[in-house]
């Protein structure tokens, strides 16, 4: 099954160029339709470029701060420079507290088709 993600530019370029390879979601109903060997195609929302790739793994966490405890921030579109600063409130730049209390987080583990 293939699935499509939006991105904001500068996640996607880090999952073009194969340094971000972990995404991280809202765990809600559309995520949990992917299943590990699923494809994801991924568009740039900047420029309608797209990239696939292929499901490795899913990290289903009960809240994203769980998750950033447990999974490698650098895989997950953190630079050396920005891990400092790091936090799971990061998160509700695109999700709101009410629909992280709602749900799970995911990181979806991929690599480029």
């Amino acid at each position: 099954m293939i699935h499509t993600m939006a991105l904001a530019p500068a996640p996607f370029a880090m999952i073009a160029s194969g340094k971000k390879t972990i995404e991280l979601r809202l765990y809600d109903e559309k995520r949990q339709k992917i299943k590990v060997g699923d494809e994801i195609l991924f568009v740039n929302t900047g420029n309608e470029k797209e990239v696939r790739a292929k499901v490795l793994g899913l990290n289903i966490f009960p809240s994203f701060a769980e998750l950033y405890a447990a999974l490698p921030l650098l895989r997950c579109g953190y630079t050396e420079e920005t891990l400092a600063t790091a936090s799971p409130k990061d998160m509700e730049k695109f999700y709101s507290p009410e629909r992280q209390r709602q749900y799970s987080a995911v990181g979806i583990e991929i690599e480029l088709c």
